[in-house]
């Protein structure tokens, strides 16, 4: 690939890993005009990456953005500055952020984490139940997609007989490009809607939950407005949910299609050791992770990324995928293996940004893998990889199906 590759096709999504290598050695730092219309710098190489995820000269607030784009809601999360949902962690700074981010980590300390696990397993096998006897299922919609929103759903204290709603709101948001206009800004709204109505809920009758953590946080004096709250609890949603939908899903298409890692891991797993999905779910969110590109950066100052000089007010877009892959960072980078030890890679991202449910992102997707691989030794793609579609959307990456066949039967 001699001339620039293009950007952001439907070629492109199936596979950007060759554009970014291009990038990575010919235009580090590269300004693009993005599908919405808005400019933005791109940043592939690692050592840049972490830079920039860390500069503090990079704001998350959108406040900072020269051009009135998003205002027009081309950057950040459709309808959430109409639903007054901005006050949350990826959108604002310090020492706001720092204020908010204390409130909610105690939820995602690893003993909560740990606690939560027999919860996580059961819901993985209960959804591996509605479909192990068919012999074939559509990993994404019965298993990926709800196992996260089940879990989150517990996890804010959503009560069982609205979790189903939340399912919906939920999937009108995921499907971005595949859903009608204006579906996204309105499932924020209803979501809003139902946030502010379960708050009003949870402060009569509190409960062992994030949502009323939060109120009791916010009633003891640290000042959580109701707007804070509700915010808070959509982004746990939003963040919590897609990324974990792509980790399993990417994760276990990669496995599928590197079927001597699969053998090894599957080995490793019947002889009752853990190392292996411990290392190899860090492999595969290096290799094929959830999160694309960062979510949007602006500069408050002008300052210099790469050599690159970036002047005040510009988006910048960190592309993890590009640094995740970086030769000059991780050993034989397009390879998957499973038991790679130098990882420090930027899936979950860097600094004081760095993703808050980490620990039950990792949980989760452990705990899926392996019991997919354990219930299903013999899961195998059904059809041709070609015909595999990936979502539209400039954040996230993430397969819109993934149709697999196994034998059928309980295990």
């Amino acid at each position: 690939m001699t001339d620039q590759p293009e950007l952001f096709t439907w070629e492109f999504a199936t596979d950007p890993y060759p554009a970014y290598a291009w990038l990575r050695e010919h235009a580090p730092v590269h300004r693009t005009r993005l599908p919405s219309g808005v400019e933005a710098w791109l940043v592939t190489r690692y050592a840049d990456a972490k830079q920039a995820l860390a500069d503090q000269r990079l704001s998350k607030n959108p406040a900072h953005h020269d051009e009135p784009a998003h205002a027009k809601g081309k950057t950040g999360i459709p309808g959430e500055r109409k639903a007054e949902l901005m006050t949350h962690l990826l959108n604002i700074d310090p020492p706001d952020h720092t204020r908010l981010r204390r409130l909610v980590s105690k939820a995602f300390t690893p003993r909560r984490v740990a606690e939560f696990a027999p919860r996580v397993q059961q819901l993985t096998d209960q959804l591996i139940d509605g479909f192990v006897e068919k012999g074939e299922a559509d990993l994404i919609h019965e298993f990926a997609f709800p196992l996260p929103i089940y879990a989150i759903c517990d996890l804010l204290g959503v009560p069982p007989e609205d979790q189903d709603d939340f399912r919906d709101w939920a999937g009108m948001m995921i499907r971005h490009g595949g859903g009608p206009r204006g579906g996204v800004a309105r499932s924020v709204k209803k979501m809003r809607g139902y946030l502010a109505e379960l708050i009003h809920r949870k402060r009569e009758d509190p409960g062992d939950d994030l949502i009323s953590g939060l109120i009791r946080a916010s009633d003891h004096g640290e000042h959580l407005t109701e707007n804070e709250a509700a915010a808070m609890a959509f982004i746990l949603l939003f963040a919590g949910f897609e990324t974990t939908v792509n980790l399993i899903g990417n994760g276990v298409y990669a496995l599928l299609r590197h079927p001597e890692q699969r053998e090894r891991l599957q080995a490793s797993l019947a002889a009752g050791e853990s190392a292996l999905l411990e290392t190899g779910v860090e492999e595969l969110l290096r290799y094929d992770g959830p999160v694309e590109l960062a979510t949007w950066r602006f500069a408050t100052e002008s300052l210099v990324i790469g050599g690159q000089e970036i002047a005040t007010g510009d988006p910048v877009l960190v592309v993890l995928a590009a640094a995740d892959r970086d030769p000059e960072r991780f050993t034989d980078p397009d390879a998957l293996d499973l038991s790679r030890r130098d990882n420090q890679h930027l899936g979950y991202g860097h600094g004081i940004h760095y993703c808050l449910g980490a620990p039950l992102a990792r949980l989760e997707g452990q705990t899926a893998i392996a019991t997919l691989l354990r219930r299903m030794p013999d899961l195998r793609l059904a059809g041709d990889p070609a015909d595999l579609r990936w979502r539209g959307g400039l954040i996230m990456r993430g397969l819109r199906s993934l149709p697999v066949e196994f034998t059928p039967g309980r295990s």
